[in-house]
């Protein structure tokens, strides 16, 4: 299941720099090299790399694709960006503000993000405090002078007890995990092949041309199908005829695109608090019986047999 990218913030930063280096006269190369001279924060090592393999000759689509395999991680993110700046360069499309809308699509991504773990906090929260009821079961039963742990470990009873009780605990944890999981989004960069068919038409390309553009930095890329195949003939149909520029159309259904995946990650969220109810109920309160009730009640029983 895909995860929140890290420091897309920082990299639309990078983006809106690199944009007004270019919109200044400086070249790719030389914006590249400029931003890592004093590059910071998470996404700096990208940037060096991408700034050393643009000065060794590589292409700069070709070096931050390489960029985005760095790090132990495909980021999504990264892979987006070489994607634009192939997709801007066939098309012919100006550099500049194409990174300027590029960076605006990329804040939009870091508060889609930033709205997800916000919503997930409550729900993770959740299931990570009733984990600890067990243990503060055996704590009472301890501070009430019961030896709950010698009933645990040492008693055919507490054996029971303790092998059920962690076997309901490791499933909880389990299916908590598998709940919130689901929860998260598989498509991390909602909207962006409409921004790359916004950047193609942009640049004054044929329809034809600029799809063939589109489909070639998805392949090229790894970009994932997010069905906005229908969304884009639809409207490029609609452009046509109205006679309005494709561009804006295109980059407002990105816009939406954007939207309705916050909102239905938020609604993810909402619901994935309910659901972890069942892993409490039907997991960790047994548990938390098995594990702090049970031995306690043993261990009491065991006491007042021996007093007679």
């Amino acid at each position: 299941m895909a995860k929140p990218t890290p420091g897309v913030e920082s990299i639309a930063s990078f983006v809106q720099r690199l944009g007004v280096l270019l919109a200044a006269g400086v070249s790719p190369a030389s914006g590249w090299g400029y931003l890592a001279e004093n590059a910071t924060g998470p996404e700096a090592t990208r940037v060096r790399a991408v700034a050393d393999a643009v000065a060794a000759g590589s292409t700069i689509a070709d070096a931050v694709l390489a960029a985005a395999h760095t790090a132990g991680r495909n980021d999504p993110v990264w892979r987006g960006i070489a994607a634009a700046w192939q997709v801007a360069t066939d098309a012919g499309a100006p550099l500049a503000p194409t990174l300027a809308e590029l960076a605006t699509s990329l804040r939009s991504l870091a508060q889609n993000q930033e709205d997800l773990r916000t919503a997930l906090a409550g729900p993770i929260a959740t299931a990570r405090m009733v984990v600890i009821l067990p243990i503060v079961g055996v704590v009472f039963g301890l501070a009430l002078g019961f030896d709950s742990l010698r009933v645990l470990f040492t008693t055919p009873l507490g054996l029971a007890c303790l092998g059920l009780g962690v076997g309901l605990m490791l499933a909880s944890r389990w299916w908590s995990r598998r709940l919130i999981d689901a929860a998260r989004p598989t498509q991390l960069t909602p909207g962006l092949v409409l921004d790359l068919m916004a950047i193609a038409v942009s640049g004054g390309a044929s329809l034809p041309r600029a799809v063939a553009a589109v489909d070639a930095a998805r392949t090229r890329f790894g970009l994932t199908d997010d069905g906005s195949r229908e969304t884009i003939a639809e409207v490029l149909s609609l452009s046509r005829r109205a006679g309005v520029p494709a561009a804006a159309l295109l980059r407002s259904e990105a816009v939406e695109a954007r939207r309705a995946a916050r909102s239905s990650a938020e609604r993810a969220a909402a619901t994935v608090a309910v659901i972890l109810m069942l892993p409490l109920g039907l997991c960790v309160l047994p548990a938390f019986m098995c594990l702090g009730v049970a031995p306690l009640l043993i261990a009491v029983i065991a006491s007042t047999v021996t007093g007679f």
